[in-house]
């Protein structure tokens, strides 16, 4: 049979990045179609770096449920790695391609749920806080001349900064790297076949 394809939609949350102590509530928007942090017009989002949970569901046909047959999730692009859930079962994580897991055992006919938590890299949050004004002294090459004295008394970046290096290895105008969940998501539908 042919693949199903996960279409969503998907309700995406963000969770803050600092301060858990505040118990502030994640952010969470719906994507109708999967896309890369990097391109929202939101730049909480834009500049995220982090791990952020997508959920959705998808309908399985009772006649594709048979005994002979497996089934595989595959993710499609992931940036950069994913752990995996289908109906509250642990499908581990997946770090490199192809972004694919057997869930032969936890599939079921009718309405399935699926949540991918998917971590990206540093890099984004890292260039996103380039945007905003600097809070230590710096020298031409972007290397440290000073500890700041925020940073000495445990305090947050005065500028709301969330990133904070010795050396500056990103600037204001890189490319941000794409991020999240890409997909096409689908289940992939196998046949077991006796060998002799």
């Amino acid at each position: 049979p042919k693949p199903l394809e996960v279409k969503g939609p998907w309700q995406v949350e963000f969770p803050p990045i600092l301060q858990p102590w505040l118990k502030i509530a994640p952010k969470v928007v719906e994507y109708k179609k999967l896309a890369s942090w990097t391109e929202s017009s939101d730049e909480e989002i834009k500049y995220y770096s982090g791990t952020v949970t997508y959920r959705a569901s998808f309908e399985v046909p009772m006649e594709l449920i048979r005994p002979d047959r497996v089934f595989e999730l595959d993710l499609g692009d992931v940036k950069v790695m994913a752990q995996v859930r289908l109906n509250g079962k642990d499908l581990g994580t997946l770090w490199k391609p192809p972004f694919a897991a057997d869930v032969t055992g936890a599939i079921r006919p009718g309405k399935n749920y699926i949540e991918v938590k998917v971590a990206n890299l540093w890099i984004n949050r890292m260039i996103g806080d380039e945007q905003l004004p600097d809070d230590s002294d710096r020298n031409s090459n972007g290397t440290l001349k000073s500890w700041p004295q925020w940073l000495v008394e445990g305090q947050l970046s005065p500028t709301g900064r969330y990133t904070f290096t010795s050396w500056r290895m990103w600037g204001k105008g890189d490319a941000l790297l794409p991020s999240g969940l890409l997909g096409p998501v689908k289940v992939v539908v196998g046949q077991k076949v006796p060998v002799h």
